[in-house]
């Protein structure tokens, strides 16, 4: 699962992640994400390690050479840190990580494009543990590649955004706005609506109209794979990733409980046996139209006509710190009041259930409400259900 910082990456692991890949405040593809600092990455790691979970950092810019030394620096430390894995795009960092830290693992990114049998064998003799595949592989050309290479790992995006060009390779965000894509500040230009421009009427711009709100020609629709679970696993892929370091802690709760969930129930009997449950979870967070990309050969419906994501399903009010004696203390996130019906997002018993909110209470000084509007502020009040640190609380989207 994606964290864009300690709270998400605490938040992923709750809620059933088996790794997380984060990114530093240099040398990651997602420059405007809150990122780890230093002590970030060391707590996060000393987190995840102590619930025998792993933590992957991106380091997956396409270096210049003014990047080599702090780089060097970087794997150092990355490998001092206790990371289990760097995920890499550049030739030149997995060597360099390879010759500084030779006791850290290389993933190779999805940015590499790796889309040959040949490709892969070239990073085994580099050193490389696993491979993120391009997502413009089909799971048939995935097969072949897994089956001619069983000692390498595959690792398949399967939940998340995707992107109109070849797995990040845009040069538009670097045209419009000099804000390169290679190097994490993308401003996703392929969002924009575009306007057919006329040589000879330079000043009226025409709509290539699609529908009534124009045609989003570059817009892609988002990846959905839960229900392919069984035909990635018995391919080869050994790990799934969902994208979205940049995505709120309800979005990688829901996505994160219901791929678990799918994930076990394929392990334990061979299917998904609650799949049409678990992929009406993934409709309650806010996504494009969802598509299986590239999986059966080169999409003919990958495209998004609308600009438009469907909105939340859910509101996510608060965060669970403690309960203890049938009274529960949260974080606020959004506003909720006396009479609201609260759902729980829980990897225990509680989760799915709801409850109406009683009398509200500040703790620090014992004061009843039944507005709690206060941002971040601490609240309690009664539950009927056992919650978990770390449980989420939602209301209904209006």
């Amino acid at each position: 699962m994606p964290a864009g910082n300690l709270k998400k990456l605490k938040c992923a692991i709750h809620f059933g992640a088996d790794a997380v890949y984060i990114g530093g405040k240099d040398f990651s593809l997602r420059a405007y994400a809150d990122n780890f600092s230093g002590d970030d990455i060391l707590e996060g790691i000393a987190y995840a390690h102590a619930r025998g979970k792993k933590v992957y950092v991106a380091v997956n810019i396409f270096a210049h050479d003014a990047d080599i030394a702090p780089a060097a620096d970087y794997f150092r430390f990355l490998q001092a840190a206790g990371a289990d894995a760097a995920i890499i795009s550049d030739l030149g960092l997995i060597s360099l990580c390879h010759e500084v830290a030779p006791s850290l693992a290389i993933h190779v990114s999805t940015q590499a494009n790796t889309l040959n049998t040949r490709t892969v064998l070239l990073y085994k003799s580099m050193g490389v543990k696993r491979i993120v595949l391009a997502r413009e592989l089909s799971l048939a050309e995935a097969k072949t590649m897994c089956d001619a290479c069983p000692d390498m790992q595959f690792e398949a995006f399967c939940h998340g955004a995707m992107c109109v060009s070849y797995s990040g390779r845009c040069l538009l965000s670097s045209y419009f706005t000099r804000r390169s894509a290679n190097r994490g500040e993308c401003v996703q230009p392929c969002r924009w609506s575009y306007k057919l421009v006329e040589q000879q009427r330079p000043d009226a711009p025409l709509d290539i109209e699609e529908d009534a709100r124009g045609t989003y020609i570059l817009n892609s629709k988002d990846m959905r794979l839960l229900s392919r679970i069984p035909s990635l696993a018995e391919a080869g892929i050994c790990s799934l990733k969902v994208e979205g370091r940049m995505k709120s802690e309800f979005y990688i709760a829901t996505v994160a409980s219901a791929y678990r969930a799918a994930i076990d129930e394929y392990l334990s009997s061979g299917h998904i046996t609650h799949e049409a449950e678990l992929n009406a979870r993934l409709e309650r967070v806010s996504h494009r139209p969802y598509t299986e990309g590239f999986l059966f050969g080169a999409p003919l419906d990958s495209i998004s006509y609308d600009s438009t994501r469907t909105r939340e399903k859910e509101i996510y009010v608060a965060t669970v710190l403690s309960y203890a004696d049938g009274v529960a203390t949260v974080e606020m996130r959004n506003r909720f009041r006396t009479g609201d019906a609260l759902n729980i997002l829980s990897p225990s018993p509680a989760d799915g259930k709801s409850f109406t909110l009683g009398e509200i209470t500040d703790p620090a000084d014992s004061s009843a409400t039944d507005d709690a509007k206060l941002v971040q502020h601490t609240y309690s009040f009664a539950c009927p259900y056992p919650l978990l640190e770390g449980d989420l609380l939602t209301r209904d989207a209006e």
